[in-house]
């Protein structure tokens, strides 16, 4: 694996509203991000959908398999669903606790696929590899959104490999899909949609606001929520902007910023955090975190954690809820921690400053709110 070579820090904006710089929430457009970007990162074989959603739904119609799609238990539920449309699901344990997949629960039997990720870009891909050396029938399709250019994804040994980009990237829309095998791939169909362009006109409109210019905040919120209701799942063409722009991205830069940032928090939070647990405290070196997950004694200190954090302007998302009465894995344990862990938003837009910020709401908040109960330790 390659080395990831040294960037600039990419500076974090201003608030808009006179206040704290805001923490988390959507992406702006920054225009100074585009520095000639890495093409050579990019698999020279692609396939740019408008979801990574959308490029793994297009992917199953094309292979049709016979059996059923293995999927994590800790995973995005409402993609899960979306998937059940093309064939049956069934979930193997994959917990976000370092251990990694729990084989013996990973039964598959011919014509089933397996849906695999590296969960919050810190997982190993050797017992992958060595999985799938042992099952060379059972295609595998990894999901590397929470890392989607690093050193696993582009040394990737998979049949197939996808990658959700706005999650980690400041793009309005973007599904990548490969094939590491060289397997033929999909193709979108369609118009682009308009979720995409709602998705930009909200980025535009907070660049602004971010800037100091009269923008109403609820204005690009509203359309945040809009583009998003509307790309959600989509199998058509990737926008225009982002085929443009992402050659051109500094996705190096953003990866070794958000990296930086997130073993800076969790340096800070070292010891601080009472009974709550911050997971990852084994991370690789080559590893770039997708931010930084902490888990709380209850549900209840998680969403008073979560409040707490939004009044402060910094917005930290659940990773998965797993509603136990609709459509969820079926494991208890991981629907368990779901309930007790949130993200904390650190990437490539904080400085310093906000870094220590974030980390002394946190601190402050758990000392109070922490209590004593069961807690998975990483």
């Amino acid at each position: 694996m390659r080395s990831e070579p040294a960037h600039r820090h990419v500076p974090a904006p201003r608030s808009g509203d006179g206040g704290p710089r805001e923490i988390g929430s959507e992406f702006h457009w920054d225009p100074g991000l585009l520095t000639g970007g890495a093409p050579d990162r990019l698999p020279d074989r692609r396939e740019l959908f408008a979801t990574g959603c959308g490029a793994l739904l297009a992917l199953l119609r094309q292979l049709r398999p016979k059996g059923r799609l293995h999927v994590p238990s800790y995973f995005c539920t409402g993609v899960a669903e979306a998937l059940a449309g093309c064939l049956p699901v069934t979930f193997y344990r994959h917990l976000p606790d370092g251990r990694g997949p729990r084989w013996e629960t990973l039964r598959t039997r011919p014509g089933d696929v397996v849906l695999a990720q590296n969960l919050f870009g810190w997982d190993d891909p050797l017992p992958w590899n060595a999985w799938m050396r042992a099952n060379p029938g059972i295609p595998v399709v990894e999901d590397h959104s929470h890392d989607p250019l690093g050193p696993w994804a582009r040394n990737s040994m998979a049949t197939y490999a996808v990658a959700s980009l706005r999650k980690t990237l400041p793009l309005p829309d973007g599904g990548l899909l490969w094939s590491p095998a060289g397997l033929d791939l999909p193709r979108p169909e369609g118009p682009e949609s308009p979720g995409a362009a709602q998705k930009l006109a909200a980025m535009l409109l907070k660049g602004g606001w971010l800037d100091g210019q009269p923008v109403p905040k609820e204005s690009f919120r509203a359309l945040q929520r809009q583009g998003e209701g509307t790309l959600l799942g989509s199998a058509g063409p990737v926008s225009t902007v982002t085929r443009a722009v992402l050659p051109l991205l500094d996705v190096p830069g953003i990866r070794a910023a958000s990296s930086r940032n997130a073993h800076a928090l969790r340096d800070a939070l070292d010891g601080r955090t009472g009974n709550a647990v911050v997971l990852g405290l084994d991370w690789n070196v080559v590893s770039a975190p997708f931010r930084v997950q902490l888990v709380l004694g209850s549900s209840g200190e998680r969403d008073l954690l979560a409040a707490t954090l939004a009044r402060n302007g910094i917005y930290a998302p659940v990773h998965w809820r797993q509603d136990r009465a609709g459509w969820w894995s079926g494991d208890e344990e991981a629907a368990a921690l779901a309930d007790r862990m949130i993200t904390l938003p650190v990437d490539h837009r904080c400085s310093s400053v906000d870094v220590s910020r974030l980390a002394e709401v946190v601190t402050s908040q758990v000392s109070r709110e922490s209590r004593t109960g069961h807690i998975i330790r990483a």
